[in-house]
């Protein structure tokens, strides 16, 4: 880059009001890009100079409120690629049901109509945006997207270390509740419990004895290959999707034998392909207990 030699890269942020911006803007922020919110884009190039100095990646989001939005964004873009500048240009989509709803949640007007309802808006904004979606390099809908899943798109997309895909299999007990923070919950209580047999009660699923038992019976075998084979399928699918991690739960009564037995098996199956940790939530509970 020629003109502005410190620049590494430049992200332009752009899309509808609602759509998620700001959580955009604090990921780039906490990958350590420069960032500015609604520059007007005339000053983009003078922004490059002063700071890509110093920092050599900027993150920038510009948005309809910004003055002359249409008019001068693309003038400015194309004089940056001619002095072999290419921002990369984000769009952040969301369907009008959705933004409807977020502002009605909110109770905000919509900043282009704010005396009307926020469909007028939002119609009147999808129309100025249409330019700049189409020239993106990179949509994301957030629709769908929680705000720490927008940010774990935008990691796993634009972070140099690239954050590994890490599947999470966790054991734990009903009788201590269901842990909130899971994407996937099989519950194995209908698997014969080793708490019944004497010798086995005092041990835990990490062991090879609970294990051989539990997996003696023919539902637990039938269950673990119909699970594998389902895990094969869906895992890709959620690291394709953006996903930096997934929360696989295996639920028992106690959190003692049965999803041990389970979180270990399978999380040693996919071991060699995946980053893969094993938690037990209860197994503190579950070994102070007779």
């Amino acid at each position: 880059m020629e003109d502005f030699k410190g620049l590494e890269e430049l992200i332009i942020i752009s899309g509808m009001s609602g759509a998620g911006k700001s959580v955009a803007m604090n990921s780039f922020e906490d990958l350590g890009y420069f960032c500015v919110d609604n520059l007007p884009p005339v000053l983009l190039p003078q922004l490059i100079d002063v700071i890509s100095s110093v920092r050599p990646k900027i993150a920038v989001a510009i948005d309809t409120r910004t003055r002359d939005f249409i008019d001068s964004l693309f003038i400015v873009i194309d004089d940056l690629e001619k002095k072999n500048v290419h921002p990369h240009l984000l769009y952040l989509e969301t369907r009008d049901d959705v933004l409807v709803r977020r502002y009605k949640e909110t109770r905000r007007s919509h900043p282009l109509a704010p005396e009307d309802a926020p469909l007028v808006g939002i119609k009147m904004e999808r129309e100025l945006l249409e330019g700049f979606r189409d020239r993106a390099h990179t949509l994301y809908d957030t629709s769908d997207l929680k705000p720490q899943m927008l940010k774990d798109r935008i990691l796993l997309q634009f972070n140099e270390e690239r954050i590994p895909f890490t599947v999470n299999f966790m054991s734990f007990g009903f009788k201590h509740g269901v842990p909130l923070d899971i994407d996937l919950l099989f519950d194995v209580r209908f698997i014969t419990n080793p708490f019944y047999i004497p010798e086995l009660r005092p041990l835990t699923g990490q062991t090879s004895e609970v294990q051989d038992y539990v997996m003696s019976h023919p539902e637990a075998r039938a269950f673990y290959k119909k699970l594998i084979d389902m895990l094969e399928f869906l895992l890709p699918q959620y690291k394709r999707e953006g996903k930096t991690q997934v929360v696989v739960a295996f639920g028992c009564t106690g959190g003692k034998h049965r999803s041990i037995t389970f979180a270990e098996k399978v999380s040693e199956h996919f071991a060699e392909r995946y980053n893969v940790k094993t938690v037990h939530r209860d197994l503190a509970h579950a070994t102070k207990e007779k």
